[in-house]
């Protein structure tokens, strides 16, 4: 008989359920079975490329990597990628499907959920075992009727639920207690415990509060979690680009790359290698307050690129060709790079209303958006320098002048001959499509050469190895922390 599927939902938004989900990957992996993530609807501007080439939620990307296997859109057969007031792009089995406001998304339910159950059927016919994830909370009652990720989705697939509850954000007991309390009798049934996540202090002292949450409850609590800081895992949104100015926090003594907060900012995982050099330091930052004591600006990708262009030209029009007239360094990615140049130009109004925005000027180049949306796994090269990353960007991007740096090798393992990027005549602005850029420490220590940092930091271990560490310690850590053998 095969072993249920488990499905990890929430009481709320960002309690943890990536994070406990992954780790469930890796704990079921290494106990030899084969094991998929699954996620039916994930709404998130921070996405990333299969081998095939196609879109899907970093989540999920994450979740099988912590699986040993590699990911695939059955994993998340519906991205949800936000880029105005109540509107979203829909990627459906890792293609754009077009754009929704949230009632056409909502009455056209029916039918994505039917595209879930055989995304998920494909999945299941292939694992052993798949490791679900809600989103937000799992008991939103105005919603339940057509909601389409958590249980009406864990009921298809005859999944056990644990309920996963954050301690950190207060009023855990209630989290629990209510959550349950919303749910109709059928669904509260499935319900097999409960893990209370980033717990801080002393965990002898929350005994009782166990007790109290499984006699309210009568259902047991598969542990507490405690706060760590000695791993890193990918989450699906990020707390530290909330941390925004954070200066206090800065050592003065080492150099320090300020990446620009944008409203819908997009691919933020493209700068946590940098986070991993100890002789760097990154901060995120929305106004051109200091601009000089930074080694570097960069200008992240987007989700809109010609709304939030509209955005940093109203705070770092005169700001940044200063701070490159005095020396600074600007990097663009992606949708950063397209408002480094003379213009963006939208006329088939993918991103709104058709039209053109004037970029920063910054680089020779111009921009027209335009479909089909380029995704893609990319090997490159720059200047004998080797990297992989990847490419998610509805747009192509022409030279005016300047300099193409970079050389693609190939594009989802298919060898190609062509250029990628622009460097700017004073060598002070550059911009390039590739995520992932920082990931190849070959690569990583050229740009630091480039703006000037003397020594130049290197990346101490391989990131893919290093992710694959951090992996293992989760494991280790929910393994010392959480009754593993009933989740088993």
């Amino acid at each position: 008989m095969n072993k249920p599927h488990i499905a990890v939902l929430g009481t709320g938004s960002d309690v943890g359920k990536s994070i406990v989900a992954a780790g469930i990957c890796r704990y079921l992996a290494d106990q030899g079975q084969t094991v998929a993530p699954f996620k039916a609807q994930n709404m998130s501007n921070n996405s990333g490329i299969t081998p095939e080439g196609l879109e899907m939620g970093r989540a999920q990307i994450v979740q099988a990597e912590a699986a040993r296997t590699a990911p695939h859109v059955q994993m998340n057969p519906i991205l949800l990628k936000p880029f105005g007031d109540k509107q979203s792009q829909v990627v459906l089995n890792g293609k754009v499907y077009g754009n929704h406001t949230a009632m056409d998304y909502h009455t056209h339910k029916a039918f994505y959920f039917e595209k879930a159950c055989q995304a998920f059927d494909a999945l299941s016919a292939r694992f052993d075992r798949i490791v679900m994830e809600g989103a937000g909370s799992c008991a939103e009652v105005n919603l339940m009727d057509t909601d389409i990720v958590n249980f009406p989705m864990a009921k298809y697939a005859d999944a056990r639920v644990i309920l996963t509850a954050d301690i950190h954000r207060g009023g855990v007991f209630a989290q629990i207690v209510g959550t349950l309390a919303c749910l109709p009798d059928h669904y509260k049934e499935m319900v097999k415990g409960t893990i209370i996540n980033r717990f801080r202090g002393d965990i002898a002292l929350f005994k009782e509060g166990v007790k109290w949450i499984e006699q309210q409850t009568g259902k047991p609590v598969l542990g507490v979690l405690p706060w760590y800081s000695h791993f890193k895992i990918d989450a699906e949104d990020s707390v530290e680009i909330e941390k925004i100015h954070n200066f206090r926090q800065l050592d003065t003594n080492l150099p320090t790359v300020a990446i620009v907060r944008l409203p819908h900012i997009a691919n933020f995982t493209d700068f946590h290698a940098l986070a991993r050099i100890k002789s760097i330091q990154t901060v995120f930052i929305d106004s051109p307050d200091g601009l000089g004591r930074f080694a570097a600006v960069i200008i992240p990708g987007t989700k809109n690129t010609r709304k939030d262009l509209e955005w940093v030209t109203a705070r770092f029009e005169k700001a940044l060709p200063s701070y490159v007239r005095n020396g600074g360094h600007v990097l663009g990615i992606c949708g950063g790079y397209q408002m480094l140049g003379h213009v963006v130009k939208d006329p088939a109004g993918l991103e709104g209303p058709p039209g053109s925005t004037r970029g920063l000027g910054l680089l020779p180049v111009e921009t027209t958006l335009q479909s089909p949306k380029t995704t893609t796994l990319s090997e490159f090269d720059w200047d004998g320098s080797t990297g992989r990353g990847y490419e998610i960007h509805m747009g192509a991007t022409q030279l005016k002048a300047g300099t193409s740096f970079i050389r693609i090798l190939s594009r989802n393992a298919v060898a190609v001959q062509e250029t990628d990027g622009c460097l700017g005549s004073s060598g002070r602005v550059a911009g390039t499509y590739i995520h992932g850029f920082f990931d190849s420490g070959a690569i990583a220590e050229k740009w630091f050469a480039m703006i000037g940092m003397d020594p130049v930091p290197t990346l101490e271990t391989d990131l893919a190895a290093e992710k694959d560490k951090d992996y293992d310690k989760l494991k280790q850590h929910m393994e010392k922390y959480l009754n593993m053998a009933a989740i088993r």
